[in-house]
């Protein structure tokens, strides 16, 4: 049998062992890194209703219907690939409950480059972390290489 694949969040763990619980519904990440790099992979597994389960109730998203969001996402994860994933910095939530998570993320779209570095914001709902927003930067807009940046450097 072969080995189970690694994660597409690049944890360095066994998909099975990582995100693929929080995409069975089995556990809730921890907290707002452990949602990013989930959410990450779901695009990678095109794990779409998971997309929708941690978008924040105040996320813009939210204001379109279900099918909708679903139907747009499903062919954005399925024309692109998401080969790596690098966390250079995050902050656990402030005293508002704000928590964030600096990432670089690769993705490609018919072999085009399409990777970004993104400052996401996070906040728990009751149940779980949720996706609130996010501001991204394109690489090639940057002085400096993606994996350096931290959250106090960052230019968004």
């Amino acid at each position: 049998m072969p080995p189970a694949p690694p994660c597409p969040c690049c944890s360095g763990l066994r998909y099975k062992e990582c995100c693929a619980p929080f995409h069975r519904g089995e556990a809730e990440p921890p907290d707002a890194e452990k949602l990013m790099r989930s959410r990450y992979s779901a695009f990678a597994m095109r794990e779409v209703a998971y997309l929708w389960k941690t978008l924040h109730p105040d996320h813009p998203d939210r204001a379109r219907s279900r099918e909708e969001y679903l139907r747009d996402l499903r062919a954005y994860a399925q024309g692109h690939q998401f080969p790596k994933l690098v966390v250079m910095d995050w902050k656990p939530p402030d005293e508002t409950g704000l928590a964030q998570v600096l990432f670089f993320a690769k993705v490609f779209e018919k072999g085009k480059e399409r990777s970004f570095v993104e400052r996401s914001d996070f906040r728990h709902d009751g149940t779980g972390w949720r996706y609130l927003s996010g501001v991204t930067v394109q690489p090639k807009a940057l002085d400096v290489p993606p994996e350096t940046l931290t959250l106090a450097t960052f230019p968004g």
